[in-house]
Order: structure tokens, then C-alpha cells, then sequence
């Protein structure tokens, strides 16, 4: 896996990386640290990610599970320390799961399999940080 990032002085602050998928992604800054607030923050990317993986995980557990999923919604609400390097202390991932007939044993299991084996993401944030998920079912 590769990614560029370059740096667009015109901008402030501003980013875009250059995945290796061959897809870009724009970041900024806060007003306050030269940026100009016209895209997400690096650290927000992050979290994006990290609520991207694990859903990937879930919606494809669950229909290995020949589960009928129709949606995935996961809230993510993080906070970081207080001082530098900000690094996130807490996560939680709240998921809302949508489908007919799906029984949140497995709901559960799914989100419990993706944080314990096959979200990279949410792994390895839980070195530094505290994660914590709930969900809820919706009937489709």
C-alpha cells in the first residue's frame, strides 16, 4: 500500500494524497493553523478510515452470514489528547444496522469479529486508544 501527499502552497494548508488505488483525497487546516477549512483534517481522515474499515467488515461478515443487510451507519465520536503528539485517547463507534430479519447475536458478533481480527485500522488505534462500540438494529 502507497500514498503521496503533496502539499499545495496556493492553499494555506491544504493536502491532497495520491492513493495507490489511484484515487485522490483532499485535507486542510483549521483557520488557526494556516489552513483555510476547504477539506476534512488529516486526523479526521483517520477516523473516516476507521469507521470505513470496520463497516467493510461488518456489512461483509454479516452477508458471509447470508444475513439480509441493507444498511450500515457507523457514528464515530473520538477524543484525542490534550497536548502534543494529539493522539486519540477514546473512540467509540456506534453502528446502525439495518436489515430484514437480522439477529443482533450476530449483529454483535460481526462487530465483535471485525474489532478483535479484521479491522487494521481499529487494531492498531487500540494501542493508544480506549474503543468502545455499540449498536442498534433497524428492521428494513
Amino acid at each position: 500500500m502507497e500514498c503521496t501527499i503533496n502539499w499545495m502552497p496556493a492553499t494555506g494548508m491544504g493536502m491532497v494524497a495520491e492513493t495507490g488505488s489511484g484515487h485522490v483525497l483532499l485535507m486542510d487546516g483549521a483557520p488557526d493553523g494556516g489552513g483555510r477549512n476547504l477539506a476534512p483534517r488529516p486526523m479526521e481522515t483517520v477516523l473516516a478510515g476507521t469507521g470505513g474499515c470496520t463497516a467493510y467488515d461488518v456489512v461483509l461478515i454479516l452477508k458471509r452470514g447470508r444475513h439480509e443487510v441493507t444498511g450500515c451507519q457507523v457514528k464515530l465520536q473520538a477524543e484525542r489528547a490534550p497536548a502534543d503528539p494529539k493522539v486519540f485517547t477514546k473512540i467509540h463507534l456506534h453502528f446502525t444496522v439495518s436489515g430484514t430479519g437480522l439477529p443482533a447475536q450476530a449483529v454483535e458478533r460481526a462487530i465483535q469479529m471485525s474489532h478483535d481480527k479484521y479491522c487494521s485500522a481499529t487494531i492498531m488505534l487500540a494501542e493508544m486508544a480506549e474503543i468502545t462500540t455499540s449498536f442498534e438494529l433497524v428492521e428494513a
